[in-house]
């Protein structure tokens, strides 16, 4: 499963045959926008209606993903740690009691397994989404966890507030023991991403007699924060470095009157009321991706919608860190104008949305679901802007060149890809053999070698990306019937980012490279056989 940030679509521009590769029309698309939902699991809110009952689970959790799909919601957020237990086979946590209706009691099956293997067989992402801290969220008594629950193991890593338990922050054993747990999934299941929500210290928890908000206890105790954020995320990217980690905090990092530099809103603040410093986080890029729970609707006197929108998108402005909405459509008021909000989050360049939550989006709260699937259908329909073209690099200006005139011969030779026969159009010139880039593309599609290409209209450049599924048009079918004339290409290629120091030569339109130079580039064998006259592409040697 392909990571966000790494997804490559191939769109082309109608009419021309560039580099061997067809561009319908529209223009590039690099990145599919987050479209997310969350997926409670604490108080079994969104997931599992079925207690103790496997067959039911699993049938939930697909009717579930089938609908989110139909919406156009790419992506799952499933709260597989609520209270320090596991959705998951593991060594360090619990099993839920949100499974079976008891701790640590095993529910007969992987649910995470089988929620990622259902979520990737619909194209979907699937992010593990983790509460680091929380223990219980009613009760203080350590007894009635689970005898393997770390809490009940090491009560001295625990506080209590609030008729709550939490693990402690500023325990050395405590990070460890959640970047260990963090380490566990990403080494042992095919997530496409780590995500905690805004519970860090609990809300408002009480500094000592005489500490200020910004004295020396509390900037420790977001000291101990950052430092967890921090070495997770070294820990993933040790690990796994396509993993998208990212953090879902209060909607409000400060207020302008407790610092110029926040924003213009009067409500409850993260970095004071959980300790969290979200700016921190973004400024270091500890993580990849921000998505603030921006939950209120335009005009909130205390918290706007865009107000907040435009303040986060000034947070992340030169950062390599994703801006992803948390959108609270669980309150009637947001849900009837989601659309609205959807078209500020474009006017300030998000990178996308995750909605809370999932209930709401399938019972249509206020009409949202609807309004939202009708609102991403328009725009699947419409141009996208420059904007949304991937970042490839320009190419640089050269002195123009003089255009040579050959003439390409038709290959007579049989070829052969990987021991099968390959009817497609080749010429010969100057007793080199040259295809079309996207039929070589198609051909060894789904092998070690495959590529991706894109045309870029601005800088008349083709980018080749190997590793990256081909999404292009097939083969042409069957072989050239005439001999052509061949004039040197002025089209640049570039690989990985790289320029390529190729041989290409346009013929009727199509652009078509030296086999032996793309071979060279992608490392696969090319062979000769002068016994059978037939041309060999061997995607399983090198070059």
């Amino acid at each position: 499963m392909k990571k966000f940030k790494q997804k490559l679509v191939m769109i082309c521009m109608s009419g021309l045959l560039m580099a061997g590769c067809l561009l319908p029309s529209g223009a590039l698309a690099a990145e599919e926008e987050m479209r997310g939902t969350w997926i409670s699991t604490v108080y079994n809110a969104d997931y599992p209606a079925a207690i103790n009952d496997v067959a039911g689970q699993k049938q939930e959790f697909i009717d579930k993903l089938d609908q989110l799909k139909a919406l156009g919601i790419n992506t799952v957020f499933v709260q597989v740690r609520p209270k320090g237990d596991a959705l998951y086979v593991s060594n360090l946590n619990p099993w839920s009691a949100v499974l079976t209706g008891t701790q640590g009691q095993y529910p007969g099956y992987d649910p995470m397994a089988f929620m990622i293997e259902e979520t990737h067989r619909r194209g979907m992402e699937f992010h593990a989404w983790l509460n680091p801290y929380r223990v219980t969220t009613s009760g203080t008594d350590l007894s009635v966890l689970s005898a393997d629950n770390m809490a009940r193991r090491n009560p001295d890593w625990v506080i209590s507030y609030n008729n709550a338990l939490y693990y402690d922050p500023a325990r050395a054993e405590v990070k460890q023991y959640i970047v260990d747990t963090v380490a566990e999934i990403v080494q042992n299941y095919d997530v496409d991403g780590i995500h905690f929500d805004d519970y860090f210290y609990p809300s408002n928890y009480p500094l000592s007699s005489g500490e200020t908000a910004n004295g020396a206890e509390a900037n420790q105790r977001r000291a101990h924060v950052n430092d967890m954020i921090r070495s997770v995320g070294e820990k993933i990217k040790s690990i796994e470095s396509g993993v998208a980690y990212g953090v879902s905090p209060m909607g409000i990092w400060k207020n302008n009157t407790s610092d110029m530099n926040g924003s213009m809103t009067r409500g409850s603040e993260g970095y004071y009321a959980v300790f969290a410093d979200a700016r921190a986080w973004i400024d270091n890029e500890w993580i990849d991706y921000i998505a603030p729970q921006i939950y209120w609707e335009q005009g909130n006197a205390y918290a706007d919608y865009e107000t907040l929108v435009k303040w986060w998108s000034q947070a992340v402005k030169g950062t390599n860190v994703a801006l992803y909405i948390g959108q609270g459509i669980y309150k009637d008021v947001v849900a009837a104008e989601i659309v609205d909000q959807m078209k500020i989050n474009e006017t300030y360049g998000t990178d996308g949305s995750i909605f809370f939550s999932m209930r709401d989006l399938l019972n249509n709260r206020a009409g949202s679901g609807t309004a939202l699937k009708a609102y991403w259908t328009a725009q699947e329909v419409e141009v996208p802007p420059a904007s949304t073209k991937p970042e490839v690099p320009a190419a640089e200006p050269e002195a123009p060149t003089a255009v040579i005139r050959k003439t390409a011969y038709v290959t007579r030779s049989t070829i052969y890809v990987d021991g099968k026969e390959l009817s497609v159009e080749v010429y010969t010139i100057d007793d080199y053999t040259y295809f079309k880039l996207r039929d070589i593309a198609s051909a060894i599609r789904s092998t070690d070698k495959e590529f991706q290409t894109i045309w870029n209209e601005e800088t008349l450049s083709i980018h080749l990306l190997r590793g990256v599924t081909y999404d292009g048009s097939g083969i042409t079918i069957g072989s050239a019937t005439q001999n052509a004339v061949a004039t040197t290409s002025t089209a640049k290629l570039y690989v990985d980012g790289e320029r390529a120091n190729v041989s290409a030569y346009t013929i009727q339109d199509y652009t078509y490279y030296k086999l032996r130079d793309i071979a060279k580039v992608l490392d696969f064998g090319v062979t000769w056989s002068e016994e059978t006259w037939s041309i060999g592409i061997d995607t399983t040697t090198g070059y």
